[in-house]
């Protein structure tokens, strides 16, 4: 088995394509091995993962609690309301502490961007970004794509399609890189007020008429509308939000095709997707759940033995 070119998974702008391909064939062995009766293999058995997550979280939070133990690693969680953050230690001091009692790896979600970045160049461990504020989510992105190859083969020429909040969105950037690695085409659909400025740099489409979008893309991925982060209105109301860029079943079946439908959760029904599309035969949203917990698991494996971390190496 190959290694990564990376000690670090801190965002998809710092992998290649050949990490990406990495990733994906050793998440098929450990699908494999989670479609078994004993969903458990002794690769990282003895290694000790810290998950500080300073959000909310779960999906993400649980999908790499179970990755981690599906592999015997010793799992701690941290919670930032109960921590010595709350009495003005910085966050690296936090972290070189739980690393002092000898913990191997960091998995780390920030609502600051570059949170991940700051803790690789400042602590001597393993960092897993599991999302620094609106900068990347590079493991979503990793299990988005991977499940739409699963469906759809190679994405070389693929259309691909993005709709939503892309302006607080870490999902849509580390999904951007991933999908240009694999050569897919790729469109943002979206209210302008909610496009970021620097996106035309990224030599993106943009199509405002989701009608239109949807009937060009093969599969489409559906983001959350983000009020948490918005500190001002972006648009009228969630109404009107729905009515020009909600998914529901009357505007899929006015193409005279199938797409896939994906989306990272967590879902606002009724807002940016009705529920009879979650639950319809396009969704493969709880596709992408089951794959996250593969995904996670060949990344956490590979990083584990590019630093000689892991004490067996065991995959399958």
């Amino acid at each position: 088995m190959g290694q990564l070119s990376v000690n670090n998974l801190l965002g998809i702008k710092y992998i290649k394509k050949q990490d990406i391909d990495l990733i994906f064939d050793t998440a098929d062995h450990f699908k494999e091995v989670l479609n078994r009766p004993i969903k458990k293999v002794p690769s990282l058995r003895d290694i000790t993962i810290a998950n500080l997550f300073f959000e909310n979280s779960t999906r993400t939070k649980l999908s790499f609690e179970l990755a981690e133990k599906r592999l015997s690693a010793d799992v701690i969680n941290f919670s930032s309301s109960s921590s010595s953050i709350k009495k003005g230690e910085t966050l690296i001091d936090t972290v070189n502490n739980i690393l002092a009692m000898k913990v191997d790896m960091i998995v780390i979600r920030h609502p600051n961007p570059g949170a991940a970045l700051l803790l690789s160049k400042n602590v001597d461990s393993c960092i897993v970004n599991a999302g620094d504020g609106t900068n990347e989510h590079p493991t979503q992105a990793l299990l988005d794509v991977y499940s739409l190859k699963e469906r759809l083969g190679d994405l070389d020429g693929r259309k691909i399609l993005i709709v939503g909040d892309i302006l607080h969105s870490r999902v849509a950037l580390s999904n951007i890189y991933a999908l240009k690695l694999l050569n897919a085409k790729i469109k943002i659909c979206s209210p302008l007020s909610l496009i970021p400025r620097e996106i035309e740099s990224l030599g993106l489409s943009v199509e405002t008429n989701l009608d239109k979008a949807l009937s060009w893309c093969d599969a489409v991925n559906v983001l959350r509308v983000q009020h948490e982060r918005m500190e001002k209105s972006y648009f009228p109301n969630d109404r009107e939000y729905s009515l020009l860029y909600g998914l529901d079943k009357k505007r899929i079946n006015k193409l005279k095709k199938d797409i896939l439908i994906l989306h990272p959760g967590p879902i606002n029904r009724g807002v940016e997707i009705k529920s009879d599309i979650v639950e319809s035969n396009n969704s493969i949203i709880l596709d992408q759940v089951e794959n996250g917990v593969a995904v996670r698991m060949a990344i956490i494996y590979l990083l584990a033995s590019k630093m000689n971390i892991s004490k067996s190496h065991e995959t399958v």
